[in-house]
């Protein structure tokens, strides 16, 4: 017995040194033998206890990074670096976990460009030419391009198929590696070995075997004339001599040279990554940081074996991009959206990443109040078009945020809520149209114009009030449609509201009105500006101060009923701002209501920028300033979804003129500007627009002005930027 402790030690110690090999999982020759280098390097360099514990390497290969993925599963191999696209689908699909980013010379992201030879082509135009894609679900040859085409229709997806069932009869030839299972005319341009045999299969598989394979490879499609166009990420563009001979398709249609790449582009998103089993986590983040340690651009072994260069190997980006700046190993626990940016998780499962739900069917509304839930509910039962589903949230934030998490897919927002969905990344579908008639253009059945009219913010006061005026409203009682309203929030500031208020103010309004006020009610704030609010009863009750419809002296409706009082006669404000569209009409209804009965127009006053007054039919002179009209946003990959939506809602219910519900009235729902405001007539498209020609120049440089000084949550959670917080 004694005899044969020794050696079931000695087994102990072999099977122990078995469990710690790191098997890298390889997708061709050349980097077969780099990786058989850096395993001889780790022994050179490395005491045997280390190499023993966790950093004895073997190569394994195979056919394609699929079959990687596969091996990894199956405990058949370790560690493989993919794509962003490809590493989404590994943790999603199959269980594997993130262990580290490739962060480059600019961060964690790669631009996705359109590269092409011919100098008549352009990206509004590319249906039946050839294409060449670094690679099929890859980040900037596949999801970001197509996210581009889709959001603009100058693709269309039937969804009654996968995605690449359309790509392959949009183009009229292609390779895209890694598409031969789910659609083979997408590898007709592809140049791989074929054989019966998957492991000597090359054609069209993500490996470099395949000549076409990966950005290089595009370029390489590109460059031999088989393809019309390339679509790859901007790393690769380094490796372009003759910079006369290619161009960059830009998003407006023109043309650019490759060096400007940062503003004609396709869009950003997450690098590549290495995955590896959730058992083998901590063994496989060890080897890595070992590796970088020795063998990265700063590493102290770096003479013997460079980690990010593949020169000396005949090909390029092997086991790594060539172009790394460094690996940043991720933490236990970190999820699959903070990895990769919530706006590329959510247009990979617009693109059908995760296979077809029921969400890819309807439309999500958000809806921020009781009234809206039940005014949505209506227009849902109301239309034969694509199913709706309503979705409540507390605030048009709170909108915002659930639409960038995919938790919703549309909201209309205020002007300035429309300015902080754009620098939150989402896109305008349709903007709200005033007019007085719509009257689509000779030849179709919608509204296209350059002319968006707007409505004005103004500032009421009681006519009995008679020593109310701008300039004199210190120490007096506020009320405020909503925070960040463009009339009730973002207006009124600019304004000499007291004599203490002047020029030498905060440009932070939230700052400014409770310097000015002695108490308030901007329903979303907090302190003495929800002071004179109510909050909400019965269905629709809700805390003080909601940011709401549950809130009673929530938006233009509220703030009037604010500058009233409540029936009991407390709880009221000295002067109301709000918008001007649609104040006689809440009058008559609050009036009718029971709220203020007796009231009427002739109750109240405007006090104008210049320290007048004037009646309310004299607002053209007398008002605080331009308010643009409402756009409905939503995830740039659903713009064609929700405008269809949208246009079919609109015909349907103009179709059938009797019938009870109305998209652009929200009296009878007890509240004003549900879901969409009640001046609107129809919808406008300007999902082909930018926020700063929706808006005007004046005011989005205005609210641009603003929020530098003026700190918001959401623009704090939208401005988390997966490309450099690694």
């Amino acid at each position: 017995m004694r005899g044969l402790y020794p050696i079931l030690l000695f087994f102990f110690f072999v099977c122990y040194v078995r469990a710690k090999k790191t098997r890298w999982c390889v997708v061709s020759d050349p980097e077969q033998k780099k990786c058989a280098e850096l395993a001889k390097a780790l022994v050179a360099v490395l005491p045997a206890a280390a190499v023993a514990s966790f950093a004895r390497l073997s190569c394994i290969q195979a056919s394609s990074t699929t079959d990687c993925i596969d091996r990894i599963r199956g405990n058949r191999a370790d560690i493989v670096s993919l794509d962003a696209g490809e590493l989404y689908s590994a943790v999603k699909q199959f269980g594997l976990v993130t262990i580290a980013k490739e962060i480059y010379r600019d961060g964690g992201c790669v631009l996705s460009v359109a590269v092409v030879r011919n100098n008549s082509l352009d990206i509004r135009s590319l249906q039946g030419l050839r294409s060449c894609h670094s690679g099929v679900r890859w980040t900037a040859g596949w999801n970001l391009p197509l996210g581009f085409l889709l959001s603009r229709n100058y693709l269309s997806w039937s969804k009654e198929q996968p995605l690449s069932q359309d790509v392959s009869t949009f183009f009229n030839a292609s390779c895209a590696p890694g598409a031969s299972a789910m659609a083979p005319p997408l590898c007709t341009l592809c140049q791989g070995l074929k054989s019966y045999v998957r492991q000597k299969n090359y054609h069209c598989e993500t490996s470099h075997s395949e000549p076409f394979y990966n950005s290089q490879g595009a370029l390489r499609c590109l460059r031999s004339g088989a393809g019309d166009v390339a679509f790859l990420d901007h790393l690769a563009l380094e490796s372009i001599k003759e910079n006369d001979e290619f161009r960059l398709l830009c998003t407006n249609g023109t043309q650019a040279p490759l060096s400007h790449y940062r503003t004609c582009n396709l869009g950003r998103g997450p690098g590549g990554g290495m995955v590896t089993r959730f058992n083998f986590r901590k063994v496989a983040r060890k080897f890595l940081v070992t590796a970088q340690m020795l063998f990265g651009h700063r590493g102290r072994e770096r003479q013997r074996f460079q980690l990010f260069n593949s020169l000396t190997f005949g090909e390029n980006d092997l086991l790594f991009r060539d172009v790394t700046d460094k690996l940043a190993v991720l933490p236990d626990g970190i999820d699959i959206s903070q990895v990769l940016g919530l706006d590329y998780v959510a247009l990979l499962k617009g693109l059908g990443h995760e296979g077809s739900s029921l969400e890819d069917s309807v439309v999500r509304w958000c809806c921020i109040s009781h009234a809206e839930q039940k005014k949505c509910e209506q227009w849902a039962l109301s239309i034969k078009s694509d199913p709706l589903v309503c979705v409540s949230a507390l605030s048009m934030r709170e909108c915002v945020e659930k639409i960038k998490r995919d938790e919703v897919d549309a909201v209309s927002l205020d002007a300035t809520h429309s300015f902080i969905a754009g620098k939150c990344g989402l896109a305008p579908v349709v903007t709200e149209y005033y007019g007085t008639k719509c009257v689509p253009a000779e030849g179709s059945t919608h509204l296209e114009t350059d002319v968006l009219p707007s409505l004005v913010g103004v500032a009421v006061a009681k006519r009995t009030s008679r020593n109310v005026f701008i300039g004199n409203l210190g120490g007096r009682r506020s009320c405020h449609s909503h925070m960040y309203s463009p009339a009730g929030w973002l207006l009124p500031y600019t304004h000499s509201l007291s004599l203490e208020h002047n020029s030498s103010s905060p440009c932070d309004p939230n700052e400014v009105y409770n310097q000015v006020f002695w108490k308030g009610c901007l329903p979303g704030s907090e302190g003495n500006l929800c002071k004179v609010c109510m909050g909400g009863t019965g269905e629709a009750a809700s805390k003080r101060c909601a940011e709401n419809h549950n809130e009673r002296y929530y938006g233009n409706m509220g703030a009037l009923r604010c500058l009233i009082g409540d029936p009991s006669g407390k709880s009221y404000g000295d002067v109301a701002f709000l918008e001007q569209h649609n104040l006689q009409a809440n009058i008559l209804s609050l009036s009718s209501a029971g709220w203020a009965k007796g009231w009427t127009s002739s109750d109240f006053e405007l006090l104008c920028g210049n320290g007048r007054r004037a009646s309310l039919s004299e607002w053209e002179r007398c008002n605080l300033g331009v308010v643009p009209p409402n756009t409905v946003v939503t995830r740039p990959v659903l713009t064609a979804r929700v405008y269809d939506f949208l246009m079919k809602s609109q015909e349907t219910l103009a179709a059938n003129p009797n019938t009870e519900f109305k998209l652009f009235e929200s009296q009878q729902y007890g509240e004003s500007d549900l879901l969409f405001k009640d001046a609107t007539q129809c919808f406008v498209h300007t999902s082909h627009m930018g926020y700063r020609s929706i808006l005007g120049e004046q005011f989005y440089t205005h609210a641009e002005t603003v929020f530098n000084c003026t700190h918001s949550d959401i623009l704090d959670f939208c401005n988390q930027d997966v490309c450099s917080i690694f």
